[in-house]
């Protein structure tokens, strides 16, 4: 995998040319892209979604900001690291936090973390994978104390989280025709899934009308064995740069839409072809 700073010169100049006749692309480099950096930052608006949303308020907030970080290693680093901290508006209290590790290629899953903090209810997961030994080490906290356990990765196959399962689908949607069935590691437990692309649809992001695709994470269709109860659908930017521009979350007691507000920084990955 490259990135910008190992780019070479006739590399970088065409690139350039796309990005200014790029409309997407322009919005990018409107948003606080100067200097050379290695991390890629998108801000978001969050909203609950749906007939939830009501008894949700109740609970915890409905709204707020979210902040989806990608950090590429520099020279002598060998790991991607990936994080998105969803917190409620106005000052509220609360938060849900996504981690993730990979290795420089993108394609093997390190590390996951998720944790969130919701008035009395919190919790910490996470999980490190040994692909040497096939071992999964977990240690979870949540109020009634702390958990350490180990257990063998399923198959052979190179697990993904959310965000290493969102890398993915940015880093080869060029290619994605038909639906990938795989393995998604989530809340401490193993679900076959299947991702898939979807419709096209145009966004107005800054006042820039972009194009962008989507590409749905789901519960394998008649699967055998525990089904995952989320689901996750991504809009991609169709340029090189893939920018999601709407992230929807959906979990067993909500549905979370992320509505991309601004780029904060523009390291980028560079998609395959």
């Amino acid at each position: 995998m490259r990135y910008p700073p190992r780019m070479s010169r006739t590399r970088s100049i065409v690139l350039s040319i796309a990005l200014l006749v790029s409309p997407v692309a322009a919005f990018a480099t409107d948003t606080h892209c100067k200097g050379t950096t290695n991390v890629e930052e998108f801000r978001y608006s969050w909203r609950i979604r749906g007939a939830v949303r009501f008894l949700a308020g109740l609970m915890f907030p409905t709204a707020g900001v979210g902040d989806y970080k990608t950090t590429y290693p520099k020279e002598g680093e060998h790991s991607i690291n990936s994080e998105l901290l969803i917190t409620p508006a106005n000052g509220e209290s609360g938060f849900f936090s996504y981690e993730s590790q990979m290795d420089e290629s993108g394609r093997q899953t390190q590390m996951t973390y998720s944790g969130y903090s919701w008035g009395n209810k919190t919790r910490k997961l996470r999980a490190v994978f040994d692909y040497v030994k096939r071992l999964t080490r977990i240690h979870k906290e949540t109020p009634k104390g702390i958990e350490n356990t180990v257990k063998p990765m399923p198959g052979t196959e190179n697990l993904r989280d959310v965000l290493t399962a969102i890398y993915f689908l940015r880093q080869n949607a060029a290619t994605i025709n038909g639906p990938i069935t795989t393995t998604i590691y989530t809340d401490g437990q193993e679900y076959p899934v299947v991702f898939r692309p979807g419709e096209r649809r145009t966004f107005v992001v800054d006042k820039q009308t972009v194009s962008a695709r989507a590409f749905e994470i789901a519960a394998l269709p008649g699967g055998t064995g525990k089904k995952w109860p989320g689901g996750v659908t991504v809009w991609l930017s169709e340029d090189q740069r893939r920018i999601p521009f709407r992230i929807e979350i959906a979990e067993s007691f909500a549905s979370l839409q992320l509505d991309l507000q601004s780029i904060e920084s523009c390291a980028f990955m560079e998609a395959k072809k």
